[in-house]
């Protein structure tokens, strides 16, 4: 069994997927990790010295290779990853995997981001009074593409060890 996190940056897919994982006795992966030992570099430096389509080029070759092995594990993906070329289509189409959403407001976003968004490159150099604006319209574009995920788990208020716990039920019904 694959199971494939997506959701906006903040939604806990890393920190869920690891948990998961453990509780499933499957490996992790973190996609933009993968990416990354594959190039030899940082996805900051990917973008920064290859730009942003070789990134995407990448990105959807190494989701295509993991998504035709016969492995199982938990893969965390990048916020962007569902909603680029056909990446969304091939996870939901890839043999034994369900995609799942780990959705959050605006709001609950805003309180996870706002600490971190010099780690963020997606948000380094923003204005922190134009955080919630800019994911709101972010979500909006990308909402979308989220929704057509296999299993929508919201997440707000609730801790990673319960979200896994959640989605493991919730596989049980599939």
């Amino acid at each position: 069994m694959k199971l494939v996190l997506v959701g906006y940056m903040g939604s806990g897919k890393t920190t869920t997927g690891k948990i998961l994982a453990e509780r499933l006795g499957i490996p992790f992966i973190d996609l933009d990790h993968y990416i990354s030992e594959k190039q030899g570099m940082s996805i900051p430096d990917l973008f920064k010295n290859k730009g942003a389509v070789f990134f995407r080029k990448v990105e959807r070759e190494a989701l295509l290779h993991l998504g035709h092995s016969d492995d199982s594990f938990v893969l965390s993906t990048g916020g962007g990853t569902p909603c680029f070329g056909d990446n969304l289509e091939n996870m939901k189409f890839f043999p034994n995997t369900i995609v799942v959403y780990l959705k959050l407001s605006i709001p609950e976003l805003v309180t996870r981001l706002e600490g971190e968004m010099d780690q963020r490159p997606l948000l380094a150099g923003l204005d922190k009074a134009l955080l919630p604006e800019f994911l709101g319209k972010h979500l909006f574009e990308r909402a979308p593409f989220y929704e057509q995920a296999h299993l929508i788990v919201p997440v707000l208020g609730q801790t990673p060890n319960e979200i896994s716990q959640k989605i493991q039920s919730n596989l049980k019904l599939l």
